[in-house]
């Protein structure tokens, strides 16, 4: 295992890896403390050959001078694959720092759920069921950032790459056999979109739950929820370290518009009742409130306006599991239950009736709402029966 702290030596292994038909990859992160993840440690292995097995690096993005360009000149290198697990974090943070996806991609969780392997499978699960091989995760909750790491930290960082090598070539010979690679490449598109990854202050309180509808409350929303995510973002720090989603529904619902109401919040941090971050509270308070009727905010909540046909939907969510047993995909990876409301109410611009999903599963959902085919039970199993 090498250690890598200079651009130099770098630069050798990612060369060396430029010649090989795919690398694995890892990430150790910090996000406790920041707004965008800390790199600390990135791990790769490459391939085996003939019984040998290949080199593998800790390169460390902490070390004094070291410049990772030649790691994101291999990720621009399409002859080879880059291999991850679970890769929507780790892209996050080479999309932040250098606006650079590793192409081509290959997930092994997006695969493994492909395979068979149920929805959203660690990787420690992959390690057993594959590679027959056990990991040690007693270093998993380490602070990756100190300096020097210890053997045990290199050990788990490693065993994160090294295995993956197994998995991804079990799991890349399955696909080609299943005729199943497409529907990987496609999921895969979704994460090198970089609206995947791109947070907006204005969107920003579509993701806080709040069960009034209000305009005038949800005004206030968004303009605290916009104040919030831009200081965070400004600063580097979390959200939570500015106030918390209970806090800003609190302030929503008060609507200090000077230091003395917002003194009396009850679920405010101290640090918030003062400074910058009271004097933006307020002036999203005053700006949410003078938000014109026409201009306010809505939930958007398409179900309660959908005719759902309950007796179709029930209908469809019986193909669902006889499609997923079929093919052993999980269910919620085919389609989630708001697609079978949607196509129940007549809806047709919905995920599982695109790309791999409508082979699988969205043809004859159609078929079954149009009143084509019909279902029926036989020794146990769901059978489609052509009208």
């Amino acid at each position: 295992m090498d250690i890598i702290t200079t651009t130099e030596a770098l630069a050798e292994i990612c060369e060396a890896a430029k010649a090989e038909p795919y690398v694995t990859l890892d990430t150790e992160f910090l996000r406790e403390r920041t707004y965008w993840s800390k790199l600390c440690l990135v791990q790769m292995a490459l391939p085996n050959h003939d019984g040998v097995e290949g080199r593998a690096a800790l390169i460390d993005p902490l070390a004094k001078g070291i410049s990772l360009e030649p790691l994101y000149d291999l990720f621009r290198h399409k002859a080879t694959v880059k291999v991850f697990h679970a890769a929507r974090q780790d892209l996050e943070i080479f999309f932040t720092d250098a606006k650079v996806f590793p192409d081509p991609l290959f997930d092994t969780q997006v695969a493994a759920m492909v395979c068979g392997f149920g929805e959203q499978v660690g990787y420690e699960t992959l390690v057993r069921k594959i590679a027959k091989q056990s990991l040690d995760k007693t270093s998993r909750f380490t602070d990756w950032s100190r300096r020097p790491l210890s053997a045990a930290q290199q050990n788990y960082a490693i065993a994160d790459v090294t295995h993956l090598r197994v998995i991804y070539e079990f799991l890349a010979k399955q696909l080609k056999k299943s005729g199943r690679a497409p529907w990987v490449e496609e999921e895969v598109g979704i994460l090198l979109n970089p609206e995947t990854y791109i947070t907006r202050p204005e969107d920003a309180w579509l993701r806080v739950k709040t069960r009034t509808h209000s305009g005038k409350f949800l005004s206030v929303v968004r303009e605290l929820a916009r104040f919030r995510e831009g200081f965070a973002q400004n600063r580097n720090i979390p959200r939570s370290r500015i106030f918390k989603d209970d806090a800003l529904l609190e302030l929503a619902s008060t609507k200090p518009v000077s230091l003395d109401d917002l003194g009396k919040s009850r679920l405010l941090l101290r640090e918030a009742r003062k400074g910058e971050i009271a004097e933006g509270i307020i002036t999203a308070v005053k700006e949410g409130l003078a938000v014109p009727a026409d201009k306010m905010p809505k939930v958007q909540s398409d179900n309660d306006h959908l005719q759902v046909d309950s007796a179709l939907a029930d209908l469809l969510r019986v193909l669902l599991k006889a499609k997923s047993n079929q093919t052993g995909v999980a269910p919620k990876l085919i389609a989630s239950s708001s697609d079978l409301d949607h196509i129940a109410a007549g809806k047709r611009d919905v995920p599982a009736l695109s790309g791999w999903r409508r082979e699988v599963f969205g043809e004859d959902a159609l078929r079954l709402a149009q009143g084509k085919i019909a279902l029926s039970a036989e020794n146990g199993d769901v059978k489609l029966v052509t009208l």
